[in-house]
């Protein structure tokens, strides 16, 4: 019963997170297009005004249960090396550690990325993790 909390949990958690992500790759990028430099900057703050509050905490909520369901489903690693079920969870493990740090150093500490300032490389990766999450159990 706990695993199964803490999974819709950690998918709530990330389509919150995944969700911001695709509104602001997909949608939010073309309001310049139809707006004003400052239209398009009060559009955008006062849109961020709300993300700020919700996305953050969602994405270490998705970080934080994503570890514990992966201690949960690795398993243990034969001698002859990973499956391709644990290659898999590890590369989604690893990409969502570096969302993890890059959105708590971004957000919690005031450290700007150096580079990939935009949403576009964490976009890549939450698509990245989707597609991961359908193919490991093959």
């Amino acid at each position: 019963m706990t695993f199964v909390l803490i999974k819709t949990i950690h998918l709530f958690a990330a389509f919150i997170y995944g969700g911001f992500l695709i509104v602001d790759n997909l949608f939010l990028v073309h309001i310049k297009e139809s707006y004003s430099a400052d239209e398009h900057k009060s559009i955008r703050e006062s849109f961020m005004k709300y993300v700020r509050n919700v996305v953050p905490p969602s994405l270490l909520v998705a970080v934080i249960t994503g570890l514990y369901l992966i201690s949960q489903v690795f398993g243990p690693i034969s001698e002859a090396g990973m499956n391709s079920f644990q290659l898999m969870l590890a590369l989604k493990a690893f990409l969502g550690i570096w969302l993890g740090l890059r959105g708590f150093m971004q957000v919690y500490l005031g450290i700007q990325p150096f580079v990939f300032k935009s949403h576009v490389l964490p976009f890549t990766f939450v698509l990245t993790i989707i597609f991961l999450s359908q193919f490991m159990y093959l």
